[in-house]
């Protein structure tokens, strides 16, 4: 799934796209009088992995006064489509696009009130107009303690499939004993006990293998070591980036994908040295290109194959979060499975979801549900009312 083949001189211009990207996003925040929003900090969180606001250079240029730099419909045009723009010919877009080491930048879906809302924010400093910080502090304190949780439920599983490892053991040597001294050595003259023992054993392993039958297929807490140290925390916890940035395709396809190597790149070409791992970590990426070779990423969440599961489904048209599955991957150094992604839990969130039906084309085929939330019947639609519990939703 990993192409490393990929020729980084003419690529989408990242840099001068967030650069001149951003130049518009505050031109037009600064010519128009709309107010800011705390949507901005959040659409804010893609370019600052790559940028900084009066924070020198990154990745891509230093966004301070970038609405001062360049004409508004100059802006405009290159965060709407800065490839295209580039290959029109536009001298200065050319011009920024290499002196930012023609770094590839993805082309981003926000409206015009979004981009004017992020220049007001770019033109505030980095702040939400109004905005307490008290209210900015509180927020990833959850997501650690829901992480704390599971990590100490992971290790509680982990000591509790070892104990019923262990007396899956003893039972079975028990009962292999029992049956020799009954029928050979016949040590034990009250046959009472051998039939008891054996009883009693049986009982408890066949509910052992009843349990380890049930969660066959079922890896939760899963946690493998991966080929390079990467961490969730850092890129996704404090660097902002948007999860769609390197799993580009969840919002489309039936998978959400690995990142190709190039995607590594657009930051990795001037980042080449981590605070914690040094270049050690990072050289895995430079030799990974070197050899032509895709890096050997261990996929983390995995499903039976008999499942049908759909990342657009339940991203694009559903607006399920990707924290709902995943966890606060934001603070996972290294990721691991928190939920068990059983059929259980899956019918649950389906009885509990609710479906985003308004001004949602994907369910005006749903004529009755419609008329039923018209006339008051219902106030709200589920996924179990549009067939979410049906058994070849899920299964081929």
């Amino acid at each position: 799934m990993i192409n490393t083949g990929i020729v980084f001189k003419k690529p989408l211009a990242l840099n001068a796209f967030l650069k001149n990207g951003l130049l518009i996003l505050l031109l037009l925040f600064s010519s128009l009088s709309f107010g800011q929003t705390a949507e901005a900090e959040a659409n804010f969180a893609v370019c600052k992995a790559c940028h900084t606001i009066g924070g020198g250079k990154l990745v891509g240029p230093d966004l301070k006064g970038v609405t001062e730099r360049r004409e508004e419909a100059w802006i405009l045009r290159f965060v709407k489509n800065s490839t295209e723009f580039i290959q029109s010919g536009d001298p200065v877009a050319k011009q920024v696009f290499e002196e930012n080491n023609s770094i590839p930048m993805p082309p981003n879906n926000l409206t015009d009130e979004q981009i004017k809302d992020i220049l007001l924010y770019i033109e505030n400093g980095g702040k939400v107009a109004g905005a307490s910080e008290a209210v900015v502090e509180q927020t990833p304190k959850p997501a650690q303690d829901e992480l704390e949780s599971t990590m100490i439920l992971a290790e509680k599983k982990q000591a509790e499939a070892q104990n019923l490892y262990i007396t899956f053991i003893i039972l079975s040597v028990l009962i292999v004993i029992s049956i020799f001294d009954l029928l050979v050595s016949k040590i034990l003259k009250a046959r009472w006990i051998h039939v008891v023992i054996m009883l009693i054993s049986v009982v408890v392993i066949g509910e052992i293998v009843f349990l380890e039958s049930a969660a066959l297929g079922r890896q939760q807490y899963y946690q493998p070591e991966q080929p390079i140290m990467f961490s969730h925390k850092v890129h996704a916890g404090q660097n902002k980036i948007d999860c769609k940035y390197c799993h580009f395709t969840a919002d489309e396809s039936m998978h959400a994908g690995i990142p190709p190597v190039n995607v590594c790149m657009n930051c990795h070409s001037q980042v080449k040295q981590g605070k914690l791992t040094g270049t050690k970590e990072i050289d895995k990426i430079y030799s990974a290109i070197e050899r032509n070779k895709p890096i050997e990423w261990i996929k983390v969440h995995n499903l039976p194959d008999h499942v049908y599961f759909n990342h657009a489904q339940h991203v694009n048209v559903g607006k399920v979060a990707c924290a709902e599955c995943h966890g606060p991957v934001e603070k996972m150094d290294q990721i691991i499975q928190v939920e068990d992604l059983s059929m259980g839990w899956c019918i649950q969130c389906h009885r509990e979801k609710e479906v985003q039906f308004a001004d949602n084309k994907f369910y005006d085929q749903y004529t009755k549900l419609h008329q039923q939330i018209k006339s008051g019947k219902i106030s709200k639609v589920t996924v179990q009312m549009i067939g979410g519990d049906e058994c070849q939703k899920c299964h081929y």
